[in-house]
């Protein structure tokens, strides 16, 4: 069962939110990242990711049947008109207090920007080494087609880059550039900005990531499933 909270004050026409959620136990989601299996969509074996959707039935969080992803070419010039299929997340990361609490955060904006009761969440973490950038935003600058975009940072270790940036328009200076660091998490609505993660860099000699939850609402589907 969900914690409800007071409901969010949020302009969905123009603003941003970025957060910090001190309440969070990062720590407590780190290990299901180490778990991710690798993206068979992209090369270079630097990303790591799992998909799941689910919808929020009063105060409880409801997984929803598996569901494929797509984008179309508008949205995705390196993926796009692809069905992808990702693993879904693990039932422990799903079962955790913490990883349920960011979930109800995304949806109380949910709630205000869109009639959408679904969510999906994207796990991914994102990977460099001395001999491999990794590249979290490989179609650059685009939007996902969504009512709503959150991303929340769980962990980032051992990298330099990895700056996220919302612009009003590709030909505009970004409206905000920021790292996002652990408990930090950052919601705007698709419509009004275009996103992107600049790649990262291994900082040392070891390997480093960035992971991270993305949150969709609504999910993205093929158009046979939508």
């Amino acid at each position: 069962m969900l914690n409800l909270s007071k409901p969010k004050e949020f302009n969905c026409l123009a603003s941003y939110v970025l957060e910090m959620l001190t309440t969070i136990k990062v720590d407590q989601l780190k290990p299901f990242f180490d778990r991710l299996p690798a993206d068979p969509y992209l090369a270079g074996n630097y990303r790591f990711r799992r998909l799941s959707h689910f919808r929020i039935a009063d105060d409880r969080l409801v997984k929803l049947p598996h569901r494929r992803l797509f984008q179309s070419k508008k949205y995705n010039p390196i993926l796009g008109d692809v069905i992808r299929e990702y693993e879904e997340l693990e039932d422990g990361l799903i079962e955790q207090d913490d990883f349920q609490k960011v979930i109800w955060e995304f949806f109380q904006f949910c709630q205000l920007c869109t009639n959408r009761n679904e969510v999906a969440v994207h796990q991914i973490r994102t990977t460099a080494t001395t001999d491999q950038t990794g590249n979290p935003a490989p179609e650059g600058i685009h939007r996902d087609g969504v009512d709503l975009v959150g991303i929340f940072s769980v962990y980032r270790e051992g990298i330099a880059g990895g700056e996220t940036h919302l612009y009003k328009d590709k030909s505009s200076h970004p409206a905000i550039s920021k790292i996002l660091y652990p408990g930090e998490f950052l919601v705007f609505r698709d419509e009004q900005y275009l996103h992107y993660t600049s790649p990262v860099s291994a900082s040392g000699s070891a390997q480093g990531a960035r992971d991270v939850f993305v949150f969709t609402c609504p999910g993205l589907f093929p158009p046979e499933e939508a």
